[in-house]
């Protein structure tokens, strides 16, 4: 099988570990072909995430570059041996593979935080809003409300059987950018409250107020697993996203999630009284949005 062209997230960060792990170990490509019987260009291809390597193959490399079993080792054993098939495949007639990486990614993470400074977090719209802010962009009706459903598909990891962590923070302004209208936009409100009530899923607003702090204006995500060695930070972009893997990298974005969790209105509490309000929180801002549409 000819190496393929258009590796997805999973397979690119994989080749990215494997080549980390032998220049760390000091070992050449060709000594690293030797461990797995094939040719230097093969190990290439391997880092550069274009063809896949059997799991014996990957199992004598770990151990040859030193890497210790524990959650790191599995996960990278599990990786190389995911399909890239899950539920997100039914919708490559119309997703493209950018998109379905984060499908993926969502699915073998276990925290996820994200800033979002213009819309509501995809995890958390609404059916009626996905469908308005794709619209916006796609003219195809149908291919439109192909990509709402993707969108919507992707909420499952929020409440399923091994849920993951989350943790919005989203700017202010985009409570009061009408997306689809007042009616659209009342019932996604209500949505970001409900969604609250779930125990796996925090929200906060960063209000006006709070000031200018240089990341408020910048939407990211970090993608967080049990082995913080493969977490993943993910920066939307019109032309190409950007996955970040570098730890500076992951440490920088981690501490302007902090500093906007610090920053912002304590988070959305269903269960809290109103009357018991003395200062405000993420949950009056929001009804108090919901009261002027």
């Amino acid at each position: 099988m000819p190496p393929r062209t258009s590796p997805s997230e999973r397979q690119r960060r994989l080749g990215t570990e494997l080549r980390k792990l032998r220049l760390r170990a000091g070992m050449s490509g060709d000594a690293a072909a030797e461990l797995i019987d094939a040719e230097r260009t093969r190990i290439s291809h391997i880092e550069n995430g274009r063809v896949d390597v059997p799991r014996n193959g990957l199992y004598r490399l770990l151990r040859a570059y030193g890497c210790a079993e524990g959650a790191y080792f599995e996960h990278l054993m599990a990786m190389a041996h995911e399909s890239g098939k899950g539920w997100w495949g039914q919708f490559s007639d119309t997703i493209g593979p950018a998109a379905r990486d984060l499908a993926e990614l969502e699915s073998r993470s276990t925290v996820l935080r994200t800033h979002e400074p213009l819309l509501v977090p995809g995890l958390l719209q609404t059916q009626e809003y996905a469908r308005a802010t794709v619209g916006a962009t796609e003219a195809d009706p149908q291919r439109a409300d192909r990509y709402a459903q993707f969108r919507l598909a992707r909420q499952r990891v929020l409440t399923d059987a091994s849920p993951l962590a989350y943790h919005a923070v989203i700017f202010e302004a985009a409570l009061h950018t009408r997306v689809g209208g007042p009616a659209v936009m009342r019932r996604q409100l209500l949505r970001l409250i409900e969604a609250s009530r779930l125990p796996n899923v925090t929200v906060q607003v960063f209000p006006f107020e709070a000031g200018n702090y240089a990341a408020h204006t910048q939407s990211f995500v970090i993608y967080g697993t049990a082995s913080p060695d493969l977490d993943t930070v993910y920066l939307e972009h019109p032309m190409q996203p950007v996955f970040l893997r570098n730890g500076d990298q992951l440490d920088e974005y981690a501490k302007m999630f902090d500093r906007l969790s610090e920053l912002a209105l304590a988070p959305i509490d269903p269960e809290s009284a109103p009357e018991s309000h003395e200062s405000r929180d993420s949950l009056s801002l929001v009804q108090h949005v919901m009261y002027t549409l």
